[in-house]
């Protein structure tokens, strides 16, 4: 089953709620208006579904996983707010046709993580969990989501780690800032966590940091110069890394530090292409499409007929 675990669509009913509302995150037409950047033109067409179906069709793939996009920022919103912008993103994104399928996404203002609402999400037919990575930076932030992680992993579903909002502080960044730096900066720090904090808590948790969890495994012979351990050539098989917006030379060196069997293929659409990398063999784009992904996700894939 060809699988793109990384993508993004936003149903209409997400869609006329970010319209209403007066601050941001909103919608101004398809302007999108952001605390601390400057307005965005969304393109109409990254959010048709027949389009997009027929772009999935197209890329040969079986299964795409579409999430919240983490940085809008809609988990931090008051309870108030995030809670009919989760249902309709939820409630529309379940309901799109195959070839897609959804993570869910979880309150993090509340003052305890609603552990009711995710078990109902997943048995409506999530494929797992989505955690902004901003949630996840140190051992206090992997004790707060340790309830929500405990549904997920008592129900044998995977956590996927996406980078979290980046308000800018003077406006003044390129473009292309936030991809660059602070979204790298927030998968690197959270997959340093999850290894000093977040498996010790959750040794069955499977777990899945988008774009190569910032290249942090790379940092390995680092890591044991510093005194961080001297297992740097152990391999975590419930730790999976995917490809979005990195080609075949990140690619491969992530395999050579990780190896291929945690490595799995997604796109970031709208916001990047996929990617195949070039790996020497049939094989290998096989284990990120299909056979990695499968292990992921575990016996329910998230797809619906």
């Amino acid at each position: 089953m060809p699988t793109d675990v990384h993508q993004h669509i936003w149903p209409p009913a997400f869609r006329a709620l970010l319209r209403a509302r007066s601050a941001p995150p909103r919608l101004d037409g398809w302007t999108l208006h952001l605390p601390g950047e400057p307005p965005y033109a969304v393109d109409p067409a990254d959010h048709d579904i027949a389009a997009r179906t027929a772009l999935a069709r197209a890329d040969g793939l079986d299964l795409a996983l579409v999430s919240l996009s983490s940085p809008l920022g809609i988990e931090y919103l008051p309870p108030e707010e995030a809670a009919p912008l989760l249902a309709a993103f939820h409630d529309g994104a379940l309901e799109l046709p195959a070839p897609f399928g959804v993570w869910a996404s979880a309150c993090l203002s509340a003052p305890e993580p609603d552990t009711a609402a995710l078990r109902r999400e997943l048995a409506r037919g999530c494929a797992g969990l989505q955690l902004p990575a901003t949630a996840l930076l140190d051992a206090d932030g992997w004790a707060r989501c340790a309830p929500l992680l405990d549904v997920a992993a008592e129900l044998g579903k995977p956590l996927f780690v996406h980078p979290g909002a980046t308000p800018s502080a003077d406006g003044l960044a390129p473009t292309w800032w936030p991809a660059l730096v602070p979204y790298v900066q927030q998968m690197h720090a959270s997959w340093f966590a999850f290894r000093a904090f977040g498996r010790p808590r959750h040794p069955d948790l499977r777990v899945c940091f988008a774009a190569l969890a910032g290249l942090a495994p790379l940092h390995g012979e680092r890591l044991v110069a510093r005194g961080g351990g001297r297992d740097r050539g152990r391999v975590d098989h419930g730790a999976f890394y995917e490809t979005s917006s990195y080609g075949t030379r990140a690619v491969d060196a992530l395999v050579r530090a990780v190896g291929i069997d945690v490595v799995v293929s997604g796109s970031d659409r709208p916001y990047a292409a996929p990617v195949l990398p070039d790996l020497g063999a049939d094989a290998a784009v096989h284990a990120l499409r299909t056979a990695n992904p499968a292990r992921l996700l575990g016996p329910t894939r998230g797809a619906r007929p």
